[in-house]
This record gives C-alpha cells, sequence and structure tokens, in this order.
C-alpha cells in the first residue's frame, strides 16, 4: 500500500518511510516521489550512503535502472549541510546509515521540509535493521513494499542471503539475496565453532597431551608405528646382549 500525503503545503513538514525487502522497489518509489516534486517546481536533493556504490558512485539507480543525480553522505550528520537550500529530502538506503539519522530526519521535517527516506526494514536474519524502526515510528506516512519470492511467487519481505558471510551489512544483488515469503524464508543458525583435533603419533615426543587437553582441544590418538619400526629385528628380553670384549692375547689364533 502507498501512503503519501495528497496535499503539500509549505513551510510544514514531515516524514515520509518507504520500506521493504530486497527487490521491492524502494529506490524505484523513491524516485517516483523525487520526480513528481520536481515536476511541481521544488528544489530536491537525493542522498545516498557512501558505502552504496552498486551501480554508480553519486547517482541514485533503482534495480530497473531508473536513476537521479545525487550526493553521497558518509554520516547522518551530513546530510543537514548538504541539504540547505532544499525543499525536498529524499535519503536512500537509510539501514546504512548510523542511529544519528532519526534525529536528523526529525530536524529537517521541524524545518518545514518533506524527508522521503527508503530502505530495508529487516536485515538477511529476519532482524529489524536499526535505525529503521526509529524511522517508522515517527514517520507521519509509511509505506511498506513487496517483492515476489524466489521460490513460491507470493508476497516477498524478507531478503534471502545466498551467499556465506556472517557479516550484517553486505552490499549486494542478485548473486547475494533472494526475495523470500515468510513461510520460504530460513534465517541462518549459528552454528558452532569446530575446534581444532590435533592428530599426532603416540610414539612422537613432540606432542604432549596434558598441553593439548588444557589448551581445549581435544586429542585424537593414532595407533602408528614408530618411525623406522620393521627395518631392525627385536631384541629377546630373555637372551642377555653380549658386548664386544677384547681379544684375548692367551688364545691361540687359528691360521687355517
Amino acid at each position: 500500500m502507498i501512503s503519501e500525503p495528497t496535499i503539500l503545503s509549505k513551510n510544514i513538514g514531515w516524514i515520509e518511510v518507504v520500506c521493504g525487502g530486497m527487490f521491492s522497489g524502494k529506490t524505484e518509489e523513491l524516485i517516483r516521489r523525487a520526480r513528481r516534486a520536481q515536476f511541481a517546481g521544488q528544489r530536491v536533493v537525493i542522498v545516498k550512503p557512501e558505502i552504496d556504490k552498486r551501480y554508480d558512485e553519486v547517482n541514485v539507480v533503482s534495480h530497473n535502472a531508473t536513476a537521479l543525480p545525487g550526493i553521497v553522505a558518509a554520516t547522518a550528520d551530513q546530510i543537514v549541510l548538504m541539504t540547505g537550500n532544499a525543499e525536498v529530502i529524499c535519503i536512500d538506503e537509510a539501514q546504512f546509515f548510523d542511529n544519528r539519522l532519526v534525529d536528523v530526519a526529525n530536524t529537517l521535517a521541524n524545518s518545514g521540509k518533506r524527508v522521503i527516506i527508503a530502505g530495508l526494514d529487516m536485515d538477511f536474519e529476519g532482524k529489524p535493521f536499526e535505525p529503521m524502526p526509529e524511522l517508522l515510528a515517527i514517520a507521519e506516512y509509511v509505506t511498506k513494499l513487496h517483492a515476489i519470492c524466489a521460490e513460491s511467487g507470493m508476497p516477498a519481505n524478507y531478503s534471502q542471503r545466498v551467499v556465506e558471510s556472517d557479516q550484517r551489512i553486505l552490499v549486494g544483488e542478485s548473486e547475494a539475496y533472494e526475495p523470500r515469503a515468510r513461510h520460504c524464508f530460513r534465517p541462518p543458525v549459528d552454528a558452532p565453532k569446530r575446534k581444532k583435533t590435533i592428530a599426532f603419533n603416540q610414539y612422537a615426543q613432540e606432542a604432549d597431551p596434558k598441553k593439548t587437553a588444557a589448551a581445549g582441544n581435544p586429542v585424537e590418538f593414532r595407533k602408528d608405528k614408530p618411525v623406522g619400526a620393521g627395518k631392525h629385528k627385536p631384541v629377546r628380553k630373555d637372551k642377555p646382549v653380549e658386548m664386544n670384549k677384547p681379544a684375548d692375547k692367551n688364545k691361540p689364533v687359528d691360521h687355517s
């Protein structure tokens, strides 16, 4: 459902938030509203986070290649300095900004500006993606968009990560994410860390089982033969070993 003001009044500000999962059309909707304001002769500034360089380093580009010129901000506080003369301020990919964006949005709206914000409302684990929950709470108008589930074809509001990474912020496209419906979304499970198993020859003196076990690593014994085993005949314990004795000078020598 699209929720936005139908009557625009000068010198009265407000906040609009467009949220949803990946591939739901958030940036496209942001661009649509920005163009409508431009057609009305209003001064519009579009801001994107510095981290988002998927399609263009400066311009704001949607998945279907719709684009508008924009400016790049490294932090939320920079937005106030960059948009002094603007009447309409559009902020894309809000989830990549810090939590200061909430105060910045309030400051801009209280100064009579129309603030349009688009961003992911949930991360790849299906959890609220800050600062979007706070922005949704303070906004006058909220729009929730849905994509189409890549598995079931149902409305999708989850973003399924399909690459191996536990980083919360991973900028990517279809190679890294798929839209999923609730019953098709599979949140990642925290797999227990595997302990290193040290395998050694029980005859080797280099490995100390006590030190290895004390370090928390399980010890795996292998019943290998000692190095060089099988090359020499074993010594019989029931037979004394004769050491080399000096020759007896009194014993006759057989020269035959």
